[in-house]
C-alpha cells in the first residue's frame, strides 16, 4: 500500500509561481512511477505531468511544457510540481498518482494509488 498526501496548492496570481509536492509513505516509493493529474471545475481529469522512478524520463501535457517541471526525491518519499508562469487556465484540483510500472503514463488508469488532491487557484 502507499499512501499520498499532497501539499502547497493555493491562490496566486497569473503568472506567478507554486510548488505541489507529494509525500508518499511505504518503503517502496522508489520503484513507483508517479504522475500528477488536474481536475477542472466542470471538465474531467486531465494528465499534467509524470516521472519514472529514477527520475531520468518524465513526461508533460503540452501546455504545460516549459511552464512546469516534474521532479522527486527518493530520499524523501516525495514527488515535486514546480509551476511557473501560471495562467488562469491551470486553475484545478491536482492530484498525484503513484503506479508500479517502471515508465510513466498519460493514462490515469495504470495509476494503483491517488492522493486527496489540493487546490490550485490562479487569478487573472
Amino acid at each position: 500500500q502507499v499512501q499520498l498526501v499532497e501539499s502547497g496548492g493555493g491562490l496566486v496570481q497569473a503568472g506567478g509561481s507554486l510548488r505541489l509536492s507529494c509525500a508518499a509513505s511505504g518503503r517502496t516509493f522508489s520503484s513507483y512511477a508517479m504522475g500528477w493529474f488536474r481536475r477542472a471545475p466542470g471538465k474531467e481529469r486531465e494528465f499534467v505531468a509524470a516521472i519514472n522512478w529514477s527520475g531520468a524520463s518524465t513526461l508533460y501535457l503540452d501546455s504545460v511544457k516549459g511552464r512546469f517541471t516534474i521532479s522527486r526525491d527518493n530520499a524523501k518519499n516525495t514527488v515535486y510540481l514546480q509551476m511557473n508562469s501560471l495562467k488562469p487556465e491551470d486553475t484545478a484540483v491536482y492530484y498525484c498518482a503513484a503506479t508500479n510500472r517502471a515508465l510513466p503514463s498519460r493514462n490515469y488508469p495504470v495509476y494503483d494509488y491517488w492522493g486527496q488532491g489540493t487546490q490550485v487557484t490562479v487569478s487573472s
